[in-house]
């Protein structure tokens, strides 16, 4: 019940002040009736979906991450534990709505000439590369920043090889890995390795993952860029 309440209040809290400030604009601009009915139905919708979606995420995302990620070590074989990070991060990239979201309006405004399933497929790729690194990185004992490092170098000169229009969507994928889908469930996965690994901080290992997560969906854009650009 506190895990209820405690999101119910998170969700309220996100969603009103929009809701709030939506309406004030209706009172100054007069914005038709239909559309503030619209918007009004929509804010509902989105708060009981967000409640629902976060108390799944909390009471089942983030347990079966960890619990993988706590077990996937105690296997004994580095390259299982880097394939399976490689396929959860492409599996939760791929269901991650926001990168639904901006795939779609990618495909809508560039008339198809960026596919929604390309996008959405190149992304999760990305991601999926990166997370496996991130896992190896753990594994081996590799500072994170040093893998920062190389990664952001390889996306100045992707950019500089690449079209205008594919940098800046680049830059948005970056951005919607980041959601409630893939961020929880990452997080948990890195956590739960690192804290079955003997002599690794679970502070200092179990994070990085949604850093480099991100720039691999940047890098996977900026590379569409090369082929198709």
């Amino acid at each position: 019940m506190d895990t209820i309440k405690s999101t119910v209040i998170e969700v309220v809290l996100a969603v009103l002040p929009v809701t709030v400030f939506v309406v004030i604009l209706q009172l100054m601009l007069k914005l038709p009736l239909t559309v503030m009915m619209q918007f009004l139905v929509g804010a509902v919708l989105v708060t009981v979906g967000l409640i629902l979606f976060l108390l799944g995420v909390h009471l089942g995302l983030l347990e079966v991450g960890e619990a993988t990620g706590a077990a996937l070590p105690k296997i004994g074989k580095v390259w299982i534990v880097v394939l399976f990070g490689f396929l959860f991060g492409f599996v939760v990239t791929v269901a991650e709505p926001d990168v639904r979201v901006l795939a779609t309006q990618v495909d809508a405004v560039s008339g198809g000439a960026i596919s929604k399933n390309l996008l959405i497929g190149s992304v999760g790729l990305g991601v999926a590369v990166f997370v496996g690194l991130a896992l190896l990185r753990v594994v081996l004992g590799v500072p994170l920043k040093y893998l920062l490092y190389a990664s952001y170098g390889l996306v100045f000169l992707l950019a500089s090889l690449t079209p205008a229009e594919y940098a800046v969507v680049s830059l948005d994928a970056g951005g919607v890995t980041t959601g409630p889908m893939t961020v929880p469930f990452v997080i948990a996965l890195g956590v739960g390795v690192a804290s079955v690994l003997g002599g690794r901080s679970t502070s200092a290992d179990g994070f990085g993952y949604v850093a480099l997560g991100s720039v691999g969906s940047i890098i996977a854009v900026l590379v569409l860029g090369v082929i198709y650009g």
